[in-house]
């Protein structure tokens, strides 16, 4: 069945979480695709994230205003090259506000969003599930996808297991997640590769998380 036969409609998958399809314009997708781009050179570009336990993420990532690793924040790559960490520009800021406005409603005075980790996934990258509980704010957190569609789980503030609800994340989408959901378990079990629309010219997905430090 082709899809593209029937819009996908925005959904609230949890309370305080919601699924915005097509949220970006293809032109507002190729401008964030080459901001990404830029920040992910060196230094303090794209790395690869290792675990406490010895692992590594498959999916890599770069960090702007404050640099996240495994559990906190430093203002420099602490567990990389040593760089200063990118600056969060304004206009990726306003971003965030927009996004959640559009899918939240008015939140009323919030602190202004002053982190993003970029990830990107190959075709063989998964994300585990896991909390984004690092912060020092509960505003929500707002992800934008570009690329290739992948399959986003988006669970529950208990438990790493069910109850889940499996939703697709395709190329200019939007999810938000804040309130009861703000700590919600969420991961990516799996990218489908080669679904990134051929005019944006990435192969591979990019995922862009926004977030309120606290700091």
């Amino acid at each position: 069945m082709d899809a593209g036969l029937f819009p996908r409609e925005r959904t609230e998958v949890a309370p305080g979480a919601v699924h915005a399809p097509g949220w970006l314009d293809a032109r507002e997708q190729r401008t964030l695709l080459g901001a990404c781009r830029a920040w992910a050179r060196p230094p303090a570009g794209l790395r690869t994230v290792r675990t406490p336990g010895g692992g590594t993420m498959t999916a890599r990532q770069v960090c702007l205003g404050w640099h996240w690793y495994p559990y906190g924040y430093a203002r420099t790559v602490a567990d990389g090259d040593g760089a200063p960490v990118k600056p969060f520009p304004d206009w990726l800021g306003e971003l965030g506000r927009r996004a959640v406005r559009d899918a939240l409603g008015d939140p009323g005075p919030t602190p202004p969003y002053d982190i993003a980790l970029v990830n990107f996934y190959d075709g063989d990258a998964r994300m585990g599930m896991h909390r984004d509980g690092d912060e020092r704010s509960d505003a929500p957190v707002v992800s934008l996808s570009l690329g290739d569609t992948c399959v986003f789980r988006f669970g529950n503030p208990e438990t790493r297991a069910r109850p889940y609800t499996d939703v697709e994340l395709r190329s200019g989408d939007l999810f938000v997640f804040g309130g009861p959901s703000r700590l919600a378990y969420h991961g990516v079990p799996k990218v489908r590769p080669g679904t990134a629309p051929p005019a944006l010219g990435l192969t591979g997905r990019l995922n862009i998380t926004l977030r309120v430090s606290g700091r």
